[in-house]
């Protein structure tokens, strides 16, 4: 099955660019409770995903404990060398299962390589257990 029936487009989910300073960052994953967010850059290119190991790994790196230190530092030069790998909005929801076990939402570009919104790892689980509870209550008749 394709993607496209369980994409969250980008225009309904909450994302960061890749120009935001560490305080910025902090404020919207702190106001919507996220502990990983998308990143894109200007272009709308998947540019990674920023974590809150991320943003506290900075701040001790960089010494920035205060919002003014916090705004000298700049997304793009936080994001670490882990990144939650985007998957082609062509993949199947299949492909998706071994990735889902390691991260909270799987990001989605086009054939462009850009940024269309996520699949959630919730999303994928259920896929499979309705897929297997159809199956189990099918062999049960």
């Amino acid at each position: 099955m394709n993607i496209l029936f369980f994409l969250k487009p980008k225009g309904d989910i909450i994302y960061i660019y890749d120009h935001f300073t560490l305080r910025q960052a902090l404020e919207k994953m702190k106001c919507h409770g996220y502990s990983a967010i998308p990143v894109i850059d200007k272009d709308g290119s998947y540019a990674g995903t920023l974590s809150e190991g991320d943003l506290l790994w900075a701040m001790l790196t960089h010494d920035a404990y205060d919002s003014h230190a916090r705004e000298q530092l700049f997304v793009r030069n936080i994001l670490s060398g882990r990144q939650n790998e985007p998957v082609n909005v062509n993949a199947a929801i299949e492909d998706l299962l071994l990735m889902a076990m390691n991260q909270n939402f799987i990001p989605v570009t086009d054939d462009r390589g850009l940024f269309i919104g996520i699949v959630t790892r919730r999303d994928i689980l259920q896929f499979f257990y309705d897929k297997s509870h159809y199956v189990s209550s099918a062999m049960s008749k």
